[in-house]
């Protein structure tokens, strides 16, 4: 306790020296859940902007879950619809295609913050992402993004136990990276791909799976879930592949490593 009220002071001090308007990259995950609660909390709602893109790499049931978190919070919510889809540095999926994406976020975040001439843009990373491969980091760096959480040294796992401290309704959420995060370097972005991956998550929610991935290997769909999960989706593993292959996957099969956060950026050296 003594260590979530110090993160939460010392969050405050960070809004309180900030005395201008907050325009944050919103996208539904707790991190950005918890710093636009804190921007309204400690700025006020006139102050505050969340902002989400309704790209076809995002989940719709990503989507209504931010727009009920905004409701639910009094918060003030705009949604818009970034074009990164139609760009080939984005749709032939190089291994920095997170920078894209975010380049044209933040260049859609900034013409809003010029109608707001005492704004800034935040978001919500936090201090673990800094030891990760995330593209995105530089494009918020060029684009003078501020970063709350990383600048008060929150983890993860800070992250969520001062969410759940304010009853958060997102603070058990599982990480849900974009869509996009599911096709491996090199092999093409499109709508159907995107389409096909949310549907099969969208099963295995049905059937009880609430962190998974669905990754799609040349439209062969590979599950991953945690290592505890795994005799379950075994024990349904005919069902759910006729199923996944009525979505238009021509197979798919079972990782045995179970889920792994981007286990894709292997690739990369």
């Amino acid at each position: 306790m003594n260590n979530l009220i110090q993160n939460l002071q010392n969050l405050e001090g960070w809004f309180n020296q900030f005395s201008n308007q907050a325009i944050i990259a919103f996208s539904g995950g707790v991190d950005s859940c918890l710093v636009t609660f804190l921007a309204r909390k400690f700025l006020g709602k006139e102050n505050t902007l969340a902002v989400i893109s309704a790209s076809p790499s995002l989940k719709q049931s990503d989507l209504m879950i931010g727009k009920r978190f905004c409701e639910e919070n009094d918060i003030n919510l705009k949604i818009i619809e970034t074009n990164e889809i139609d760009d080939p540095n984005y749709f032939t999926n190089p291994n920095n295609r997170c920078y894209f994406c975010k380049t044209y976020l933040y260049s859609d975040l900034k013409l809003i913050a010029e109608r707001f001439p005492n704004s800034n843009i935040l978001n919500g990373q936090n201090y673990d992402d800094l030891s990760d491969y995330r593209p995105g980091i530089r494009v918020a760096n060029e684009f003078q993004v501020l970063t709350p959480l990383a600048d008060c040294k929150l983890t993860k796992n800070d992250v969520r136990n001062l969410a759940e401290y304010f009853n958060l309704s997102t603070w058990n959420k599982p990480a849900s990276p974009c869509l996009s995060s599911r096709i491996p370097y090199g092999e093409e972005v499109t709508i159907q791909k995107l389409r096909k991956i949310e549907a099969a998550e969208n099963l295995l929610n049905e059937y009880g799976f609430n962190e998974v991935r669905v990754r799609n290997y040349n439209n062969i769909a590979k599950i991953e879930v945690p290592k505890e999960k795994m005799r379950d989706l075994t024990d349904v593993k005919d069902d759910i592949r006729n199923k996944i292959i009525k979505i238009g996957f021509s197979d798919c099969d079972i990782d045995s490593e179970g889920l792994v956060s981007g286990k894709l950026n292997r690739v990369i050296t």
